[in-house]
């Protein structure tokens, strides 16, 4: 129920991939990546990737200043969006404190350097913006920056999210600036 009530939210996006709301298919292709990479996942995790865009179409980026520290203030502030959606949700259908609070760490991405889970879910978003987003955000950027953010993208993933992502059959152009990150 929790899943259908985020995935009705995300219906409201006005953008569109392929027809439908682009966070439809953005949380879609999340939670098609956490089941190849963690099947057995705990709901708490489920619910988190399913929502860990929820509602971002309501904050655009360019309410935020240019640059990096602009950058950083919009995606921190689309997290506590992303959190306090979900809680809302949640607690609404009868979620216990406990398991919002949690499935909120999860999408804030607390302990992201201590909690299996929260490295669970920054794979699956990396791999989904390397298979989905990234030929696209090639096209708008240099060549020496597209190295340098796959580079960062690399170094946040697990040993099994690096795997998942070597394994991605992306164009000649794309997989020649990640051999480029990883040298």
């Amino acid at each position: 129920m929790a899943i259908a009530r985020f995935d009705a939210l995300n219906a409201e996006d006005p953008r569109r991939d392929g027809g439908e709301p682009s966070e439809v298919v953005y949380a879609r292709r999340m939670t098609a990546w956490l089941e190849r990479l963690s099947p057995d996942a705990p709901e708490e995790l489920r619910l988190a990737v399913r929502a860990q865009h929820l509602g971002r179409w309501r904050l655009p980026r360019d309410r935020f200043p240019d640059g990096r520290a602009g950058y950083k203030r919009w995606r921190a502030a689309c997290a506590r969006m992303h959190a306090d959606l979900a809680g809302e949700i949640l607690a609404d259908l009868g979620y216990d404190a406990s398991a919002i609070r949690r499935v909120q760490d999860l999408v804030s991405k607390k302990g992201l350097a201590r909690d299996p889970d929260v490295q669970t879910l920054e794979d699956v978003a990396c791999l989904v913006f390397l298979e989905h987003t990234f030929a696209e955000f090639a096209r708008k950027h240099e060549r020496d920056k597209l190295v340098d953010i796959v580079r960062k993208t690399w170094g946040k993933m697990s040993e099994r999210g690096r795997a998942a992502a070597a394994a991605l059959d992306l164009p000649p152009d794309l997989a020649a600036i990640v051999a480029d990150a990883l040298r």
